[in-house]
């Protein structure tokens, strides 16, 4: 069956680990894995491919299973996590290249659609992040001050 909003088929995508033990081959500590994502972080990547590249490179399945923590909080715990969630910050990223798009060229009327729907998107989760307190309820997305938040 298709997908309702993003005119993809199928459902693909890799598997989660099945046991929540940690393997007997990895040979990695606890330690180690926390040095490691500090490191990647230091680096300039995102939680989600700090986990990519320890799964393809290191050989590490999960972060949580190996130290007993996500990534964010060891990211947390480490004061290197960055101010906005990830996902959020992706929305923005989008939003504003859209919105230099439209800069060069104002006629394309479907890159206002996708910059209608992209915000609104950014909207709904701004909601969810403040009732969840993760973000400050007085947050507002405005797009200059945003964009300093997101250059990095």
């Amino acid at each position: 069956m298709a997908r309702l909003h993003s005119r993809k088929k199928g459902k693909s995508g890799s598997t989660r680990p099945s046991r929540l033990e940690k393997p007997v081959w990895i040979e990695h500590s606890s330690e180690e894995v926390e040095e490691l994502v500090i490191k990647l972080a230091r680096k300039g990547y995102s939680q989600s491919m700090i986990g990519i590249i320890l799964r393809d490179s290191y050989g590490i399945p999960l972060t949580k299973v190996v130290t007993g923590k996500k990534i964010q909080q060891i990211l947390e715990e480490h004061g290197v996590s960055s101010s906005l969630p990830e996902d959020l910050a992706n929305l923005i990223r989008k939003a504003l290249n859209i919105r230099k798009h439209l800069e060069e060229n104002k006629k394309d009327l479907e890159a206002k659609k996708g910059l209608n729907r992209t915000e609104s998107k950014i909207y709904r989760l701004l909601k969810y992040y403040k009732k969840k307190k993760v973000l400050d309820p007085s947050f507002k997305y405005d797009v200059e001050k945003v964009r300093t938040l997101v250059a990095k």
